[in-house]
């Protein structure tokens, strides 16, 4: 029997035909879907007469365009109400569970997925955004889709995909204080680039990833696709069980036990080959923080900003032209630098995790003045969290102000925009040019170093604070 990795394992289960020389059809488990990509998909739906095959293994959320303010009212922007008002319509009309605004569950699809314990170990999960790649961390097989792919698996519940390649990234050795998951991630990708990992779905291993919590390695599986993966997954272990126990969709009983079994068989053999295998030291890793305009164009937080000469010749226009846009120099030193705005939040670091982070920090310190500052929770299970943890109550002390639930400034598809020119540190998973508004200059870190930049006003190293 020939060693397999869990991402063969989990593929292989789910495979209904092999067309000859083409892609396989794969069994969808479980399809997430919110307000921005599927209107098309249903409104491809009603035009063929089709109906949803599967509907109880669809959920629904509204995310990407809700306000983060007075959430009770009227959505203000109209394509943001037409789209939300949309959702709710089909929803409806094709017997689909939806959690909208202002539902106890709402929250960004992401982070609602696994809070609730929909996402599991061994399913094959898909949604019309791209950072789908987040619920990989339980050991499932996770990608983003496009529109049309997502009125296929409304209408079959199969897909029609080419198998990847498998590249394993091992992170051995202990990190340093300080250093979290998202300054992992950031790293792996300033060391691969933004296309170091395309054409492959990786697994996470070694002992720094088996350390992480459940919501750290969501933020690392989360940005798989920033270095152009199909998607990242993580093997499930007992940290994986205890997370899922006892929630909302967990199996209970027998069921429980016998799942866990299964699961237990999933993480990838002894001897199994991947295409592709990285190396790097967890003790190399220091907080993260990127100077340009994509996900690979970071450095250490102590580090500068790379000379021309430092650049690949083939990399140089683009590295000018990102420079440029950000009004960077080649051998700044980031520490330091200018903040406007910090955007807290996103289904990269939204979670009851992050937020705890982030107010373990600034307690007992002040929001620096001319820094504005948008603490956005990824979930009302989320909000409801950080108020009964008194969280909500450190940062009111310390000057912040904790907002409603949505995915915000990531990508200022709502009213949450920075305006332009502007600084913001994000703890989101991407800085391209008006990411989050227009002429907006980001730079993505991790909530700790976001948390020290919204006390300082800087550009600041969090292990001086710690």
């Amino acid at each position: 029997m020939n060693n397999k990795t869990i991402f063969d394992k989990i593929w292989d289960r789910h495979v209904v035909q092999t067309v000859p020389g083409g892609p396989d059809v794969l069994y969808i488990d479980r399809h997430f879907i919110h307000e921005v990509t599927s209107p098309q998909a249903f409104a491809g739906l009603k035009k063929r007469g089709a109906g949803v095959f599967h509907p109880e293994k669809t959920i629904a959320t509204a995310d990407h365009n809700i306000p983060t303010v007075n959430q009770h009212l009227t959505i203000h922007e109209e394509l943001s109400r037409i789209q939300v008002e949309k959702l709710k319509t089909n929803c409806r009309d094709y017997n689909i569970e939806l959690y909208g605004l202002n539902h106890p569950y709402n929250g960004i699809v992401h982070v609602i997925g696994p809070e609730m314990g929909i996402t599991q170990p061994g399913m094959t999960i898909v949604c019309g955004d791209s950072h789908t790649s987040t619920h990989g961390a339980f050991g499932s097989i996770a990608f983003g889709i496009g529109t049309s792919e997502v009125e296929m698996v409304l209408a079959s519940q199969c897909l029609m995909q080419a198998k990847p390649k498998t590249m394993r990234i091992n992170i051995d050795g202990e990190l340093q204080k300080g250093v979290t998951s998202k300054d992992i991630i950031l790293y792996i990708i300033s060391q691969i680039s933004t296309g170091g990992a395309t054409g492959y779905f990786v697994e996470y291993a070694g002992k720094a990833i088996r350390n992480l919590s459940m919501e750290a390695r969501m933020t690392i599986c989360n940005m798989s696709i920033e270095m152009g993966a199909r998607g990242g997954l993580i093997s499930p272990d007992q940290v994986t069980f205890e997370y899922i126990r006892g929630r909302e969709y967990a199996p209970s009983g027998e069921r429980w036990e016998e799942q866990v079994e299964f699961w237990k068989t999933l993480p990838s053999d002894d001897g199994a080959e991947f295409d592709r295998e990285l190396f790097f030291s967890a003790a190399d890793i220091e907080p993260m923080i990127t100077y340009g305009t994509n996900p690979g164009m970071g450095t250490g937080i102590s580090g500068k900003i790379p000379l021309m000469e430092e650049v690949d010749n083939a990399s140089r226009n683009s590295f000018l032209k990102s420079l440029q846009y950000m009004d960077f120099s080649p051998g700044d030193i980031m520490t330091g630098k200018k903040v406007d705005y910090v955007f807290m939040g996103s289904c990269t670091n939204g979670r009851i995790e992050d937020l705890r982070n982030f107010a373990s920090f600034v307690k007992g310190k002040k929001k620096a003045e001319d820094v504005t500052v948008w603490i956005v929770p990824g979930s009302k299970q989320v909000e409801k969290q950080a108020e009964e943890e008194g969280i909500r109550q450190i940062l009111e002390l310390a000057g912040f102000e904790m907002r409603q639930p949505g995915c915000s400034a990531c990508l200022a598809m709502n009213e949450d925009k920075i305006p332009e020119g502007k600084y913001a540190v994000s703890t989101s998973n991407r800085n391209f040019e008006g990411r989050q508004g227009p002429g907006s200059r980001t730079m993505l870190a991790s909530p700790l170093t976001a948390a020290a930049a919204a006390i300082t006003g800087r550009v600041t190293d969090p292990r001086t604070f710690l």
